[in-house]
């Protein structure tokens, strides 16, 4: 019967293509993370060699300790030794560098370079335990009543024409009122009625200047509480989709307050774009080139009416007609690519029915004219001094200031009527192209947010997290390991050997998926410990039955894992079962006990059924035995 107990070649060549590699992938978990900064260039800026030159300088400068810095293709990294440095160094850069580069907090593994090359990475942990980033992001709501009364002039001016009311100039003055003077005064009783009923959000009062009339607008107080709750909503919606176009793993997107948004980012490596992708508004704009008028007249200070002068990458100047043929709000999908002709980065546009039917009737009609597409962004960056100081209000709180960009990105001649798709060339890199489509896929922010916060989780928090984690898998553990070596002596021996490539294999899943673990998912791997020992418990008793009835030792074995082993199949299937529908339908933290509950269930089988019989095999399976150690 010895031959029962006998692996052949393929198995032992599974369990070592399974061991070697798992020990591999759960080594850079050994090697823990530094404290650093990621630097990172805006829209065409690349964080090169020079940039980690200037860094360096600076930190010596400041006398900051650097334990290493390098730049590759996802900017310039520095490591330190604390987060006290890692937090100077973060505000002495952020002066340095300017509004050109994007600089972030991060956390950056330790992980030898040899094991990098392999592809080994440590698995992410939660901001419960360490890692990830947290914003706090303020809407800015004057900018969303700003542009609310900016629509509302629009509206008037065609809300009377069509009502064929005629007025002398409706315009928006720096203190948000809009103002209207009529040229007959004898229409404003009908324009009262008009605008009372198609523009209700109004609030029209009356106010004589100069012997003539003119009516006032603004907006009513309820409608300015709609538009703050409507920005807000708006805001969280398009942050979620962006947080998950970075393919985060459990993100958390909170109201805080009737301006604030809490964005917690765990396990986020590249801090600095998702920094800078949660932060941007930005959104396209379709305008017709103004070839009527001369370029140069319009820069002496003679632009004509319903034109403007914009700027394309190289500074040229160009003059657009102010009306917009459609905006990125009618893009319902963008994707970035390379053109198949030239190799340069695009971005290829789908856009919804109103903007296809727009696009095709404007291109149709102007071919051989020239189509610009203008980029636009609202940018705040928190104000400085001339010797680099930050300025603070009355209050203490750092003053902001916003800048809003405007620049074309390509202005191509109309070649052929275009409809529900096109292409947008003209851009800088790969990269821009990349967040350029995540930030349109996501949908514009309805109004502009300040990062007035960003942190990396608290140490202490962090710290006994782990700990209280930690304490805990090796509390039941330890124990585990006691009693099967206590209880069943050798075989005991044999089964802590699979429980610990059980945990082994574990973490060199969640390494390799990328998965997050939170404490929920430590909990899971606790409870995964025990399961993995009943297997064995099953297995163990059923040998040590055979052995009761005569059976031999050798026989026992085989019979012991072999009628075992369907009983252990249908108590893991089951369990796994319901970890998937806990994953399917559960949120946040009971994903993150499905998930290691789910990689524990497979593993502990693998390691409880044919690795310990492997380790059985070795010891007793090729010489006669009288007597288990069980």
């Amino acid at each position: 019967m010895a031959v029962l107990n006998r692996y052949p070649l393929w198995k032992w060549l599974i369990i070592i293509a399974v061991v070697i590699p798992g020990l591999l992938y759960a080594l850079p978990n050994i090697y823990g993370d530094d404290p650093g900064i990621q630097v990172r260039g805006t829209r065409g800026q690349k964080a090169d060699e020079t940039i980690l030159a200037t860094a360096q300088v600076a930190m010596e400068e400041a006398k900051i300790p650097v334990i290493s810095g390098v730049a590759d293709e996802h900017g310039v990294k520095l490591r330190f030794h604390s987060t006290e440095e890692q937090l100077k160094a973060r505000d002495l850069l952020q002066r340095a560098l300017g509004q050109q580069f994007t600089v972030a907090l991060t956390l950056l593994p330790s992980t030898p370079d040899w094991l990098s090359g392999l592809g080994g990475v440590p698995m992410y942990l939660g901001l419960d335990l360490r890692g990830g980033v947290h914003f706090l992001l303020e809407v800015d709501m004057e900018s969303a009543y700003t542009r609310a009364e900016e629509r509302y002039v629009a509206d008037l001016r065609s809300t009377l024409r069509e009502a064929k009311i005629r007025y002398r100039s409706v315009y928006r003055d720096d203190s948000g009122k809009i103002e209207l003077r009529l040229r007959q005064p004898s229409d404003q009783e009908k324009a009262l009625s008009v605008i009372g009923r198609e523009l209700p959000g109004l609030l029209i009062t009356e106010e004589e200047r100069s012997g003539e009339l003119y009516l006032i607008g603004v907006l009513r107080e309820e409608t300015r509480k709609e538009l703050a709750t409507f920005s807000l909503e708006q805001n969280m919606t398009a942050l979620r989709n962006r947080v998950d176009e970075l393919g985060v793993a459990e993100p958390v997107v909170q109201r805080q307050g009737d301006r604030r948004i809490v964005i917690q980012l765990p396990g986020v490596q590249d801090t600095a774009r998702a920094k800078r992708i949660l932060g941007r508004t930005a959104t396209l704009e379709m305008r017709m080139v103004d070839e009527e008028h001369d370029v140069q007249v319009a820069l002496a200070g003679s632009v004509p009416p319903g034109s403007k002068l914009f700027r394309d990458r190289d500074g040229r100047s160009l003059l657009l007609k102010k009306r917009v043929i459609y905006t990125g709000d009618n893009i319902v999908d963008a994707a970035a690519s390379l053109d198949t002709r030239t190799g340069g980065p695009i971005v290829s546009i789908t856009l919804d029915a109103r903007g296809a039917a727009i696009n095709q009737r404007i291109t149709g009609d102007n071919i051989g004219k020239r189509m610009a597409v203008v980029y636009l962004e609202l940018r705040s960056s928190i104000k400085t001094d001339e010797s680099g100081q930050v300025v603070v209000d009355e209050d203490g709180n750092s003053v902001r200031v916003k800048q809003r960009i405007e620049e074309i990105i390509t202005a191509p001649v109309i070649r052929d009527q275009l409809g529900k798709r096109f292409q947008i060339e003209g851009l800088d890199s790969v990269e821009e192209a990349r967040d350029l489509s995540l930030m349109l896929r996501a949908g514009a922010l309805a109004a502009p947010v300040d990062i007035v916060e960003e942190r990396t989780v608290g140490p202490s928090l962090g710290r006994e997290n782990i700990n209280q984690g930690v304490r805990s898998v090796v509390i039941g553990f330890v124990l585990v390991l006691i009693f099967m070596a206590a209880y069943y002596r050798v075989f005991g021996l044999v089964a802590n050997v699979a429980l610990a490539m059980n945990l082994v294999l574990m973490v060199a899943i969640l390494s390799l998926s990328g998965a997050t673990l939170t404490l929920p998912g430590v909990a899971g791997i606790v409870l995964t410990v025990g399961m993995a020992v009943d297997a064995n418990v099953l297995i163990f008793e059923r040998i040590r039955e055979e052995l009761r009835t005569g059976n031999s030792p050798q026989a026992s074995i085989h019979v012991g894992y072999d009628r075992a082993l369907s009983t252990i199949v249908d108590a893991n299937i089951t369990t796994l079962i319901a970890a998937i529908v806990l994953f399917n339908f559960g949120t946040g933290p009971i994903k993150g006990f499905a998930v290691t509950l789910s990689i524990g269930i497979m593993t502990s089988m693998f390691t409880a059924i044919m690795g310990t019989r492997g380790l059985i095999n070795l010891i007793y399976g090729r010489r006669q035995v009288s007597k288990l150690m069980i």
